[in-house]
């Protein structure tokens, strides 16, 4: 995992071909299997199209704002003043594996939330940096 000024990335070498990988990336349905925290999640990977998942005990939404079939994909929540982006990307390795990142990013709008930024960028890191780990066990477990 790496530290970066407003957020973080973690990356993982996952034992199966980026299609394989991609497929389980995007299975919305699973996302609770590798993602820290979320119960159900549904929506269409498209851009611009509008995910609904419940993590916490609330009903949230995040939205796909880019995306390259099979490469990347950058999901963006917000709440209040705080803007979290998330984007995946794979890069298939010459020997058949996926070399899998998470690349996560926070903004903070308003000086009340800035003074909350370093809290708020340390509490996505530890629930969210074993992301990469997560889905690489999910991917290989088949």
């Amino acid at each position: 995992m790496h530290f970066m000024p407003n957020g973080f990335a973690a990356t993982a070498t996952i034992e199966r071909p980026a299609a394989e990988v991609w497929s389980v990336l995007t299975d919305w349905s699973r996302a609770g299997e590798w993602m820290s925290g979320i119960g159900e999640m549904t929506g269409e990977t498209e851009p611009g199209a509008t995910l609904t998942f419940r993590a916490r005990g609330k009903n949230r939404t995040t939205k796909v704002v880019a995306l390259e079939p099979g490469r990347t994909l950058t999901l963006r929540s917000t709440q209040g003043g705080v803007r979290a982006d998330y984007e995946y990307t794979l890069m298939p390795l010459d020997d058949g594996r996926t070399e899998a990142t998470l690349s996560a990013e926070c903004v903070m709008a308003g000086t009340a939330w800035r003074l909350f930024g370093g809290i708020i960028r340390s509490a996505m890191r530890r629930a969210d940096s074993g992301q990469m780990d997560a889905l690489k066990h999910v991917v290989e477990a088949g």
